[in-house]
């Protein structure tokens, strides 16, 4: 009698449990352009998140793929860092708090004010 009881209560448990939808999860870590537009192709800026720093090239006429971007390395980027933390849909960027959400699979970077980044090499516009 006890092994029924025990059973009908961890099918009552089961079964009782809420689904819970788990949305994807997204790291803002990697490389990302900013444009002065609503554009992708117009990006001047590229801001690259990686340990809690974030680093910045600019760029004056830039030609309108991500050949360019990818090429640059740390010693491209203007002097300065910024600093960063992410948790959950709170961006704190250089004390400065943003809600944000990812689009476009994790290729868009949508800020609450309404600035938006592409995450380099996506196929994101």
């Amino acid at each position: 009698m006890k092994k029924i009881l025990l059973g009908f209560l961890v099918i009552t448990a089961f079964m009782s449990c809420e689904k819970e939808v788990l949305e994807p999860s997204y790291s803002i870590e990697g490389k990302w352009l900013w444009s002065p537009s609503e554009n992708r192709v117009d990006a001047n800026t590229m801001y690259e998140f990686k340990d809690g720093n974030v680093y910045k090239s600019y760029c004056i006429v830039c030609p309108a793929n991500d050949d360019y971007w990818n090429s640059l390395d740390s010693t491209d980027r203007i002097p300065g860092v910024d600093t960063y933390t992410l948790s959950g849909d709170t961006l704190v960027w250089d004390g400065i708090s943003f809600g944000i959400t990812f689009e476009c699979d994790g290729g868009e970077l949508l800020f609450t004010n309404g600035n938006k980044l592409w995450r380099l090499s996506s196929n994101c516009q």
